[in-house]
């Protein structure tokens, strides 16, 4: 491992300020190789401790009250963004006896899914989370066995659980139209960034706090700019490369608020930040290859948002298993908010 760039201190959290990143001498922008060591997989799940996760259930499960976030699988069965093999189930008859049995084949993220650490590296150089190369990712060892490094495997041994909060970008920006007619011509489907400062102002509207390790979560409206177009206007945006999609700005000062807060981080769209990138960067390269966050993209929060109106708080228990697949990239969520 490299050495670090300098001393640091931990703050009261565990981890050292934004400031201080890179952790390593010649490593990649804002990157915290090693501070969970040279060999961790799990990155900023680190922050969700069995001491956080109890707190998180004690407060936020009052209700018993269940709320899936997955997309069906098939919701996409037409045609995909990013040219995603679309899902397809395989459904037969077992005679004799009156059984069935199915056979799903899909891509990990054609769907709701978690973006693993195997997703996507820093551009430049070439290197994923904690410096794993792409050699790496694709090896195998002297008896022939495929590398798992970084897999998503290492998520599915106590999952993505804790506390959620969601930030209702979508149902904030509708009441800002009311007054501000820039916010009246947003569209989840252009290159549209979402400024930190509206994150800001819309949990204060909710009256939403952070807790440290919390797993963020935003409705940008995506999903209901989907479901509102024709089959074809899919189709056509489908074939347009690059697709353009709204999402969080890509800036320093969002890196630092995620940096300071987060466990984990989800939208309602395909990308969570806008895309394509308007930096020489993307927040996928420092999220995923720099820290180990999980990006969570195509959830869907329709029911959520309902449900946080009704209860009037925007924060909630999250239960999420990934599926547990030796060396995958990303996996479908599996995910439920609990109030």
């Amino acid at each position: 491992m490299a050495s670090p760039t300098s001393d640091y201190k931990l703050n009261e959290n565990g981890i050292p300020p934004f400031e201080a990143l890179p952790l390593q001498k010649d490593a990649p922008m804002h990157s915290a190789w090693g501070l969970y060591g040279e060999k961790d997989e799990l990155g900023t799940l680190n922050r969700l401790t069995d001491e956080r996760v109890a707190a998180a259930a004690k407060s936020e499960i009052r209700t018993g009250v269940r709320v899936s976030l997955n997309w069906p699988l098939d919701a996409q069965s037409k045609g995909s963004f990013f040219a995603r093999k679309l899902f397809h189930q395989e459904l037969f008859a077992k005679a004799a006896r009156t059984v069935n049995d199915d056979v799903w084949t899909f891509n990990s993220q054609v769907s709701s899914q978690w973006d693993g650490l195997r997703h996507f590296a820093y551009q430049k150089e070439k290197k994923f989370y904690n410096g794993v190369t792409m050699d790496a990712i694709h090896g195998t060892d002297s008896c022939g066995n495929k590398s798992t490094v970084n897999g998503i495997q290492a998520w599915a041994e106590k999952g993505i659980v804790g506390r959620g909060i969601l930030i209702d970008y979508h149902a904030w920006r509708l009441k800002q139209a009311a007054t501000n007619p820039s916010y009246a011509t947003f569209d989840p489907f252009t290159t549209t960034p979402i400024p930190l400062s509206d994150l800001l102002a819309c949990l204060a509207a909710q009256g939403t706090e952070i807790h440290f390790g919390d797993i963020l979560i935003i409705r940008s409206g995506w999903m209901v700019a989907h479901a509102a177009k024709s089959e074809s206007d899919l189709a056509d945006l489908q074939r347009e490369p690059p697709h353009n999609f709204c999402g969080v700005e890509q800036s320093e000062e969002m890196l630092d608020w995620i940096w300071s807060n987060f466990s984990a981080v989800a939208g309602d769209q395909p990308s969570f930040e806008c895309w394509p990138t308007q930096r020489s960067w993307a927040l996928h390269e420092v999220l995923l290859a720099g820290w180990g966050c999980p990006i969570g993209e195509l959830f869907d929060l329709e029911k959520l948002a309902e449900q946080c109106e009704r209860e009037g708080r925007w924060s909630f228990f999250v239960a999420s298993e990934v599926c547990n697949v030796p060396g995958g990239v990303a996996s479908p969520p599996n995910i439920l908010a609990i109030f």
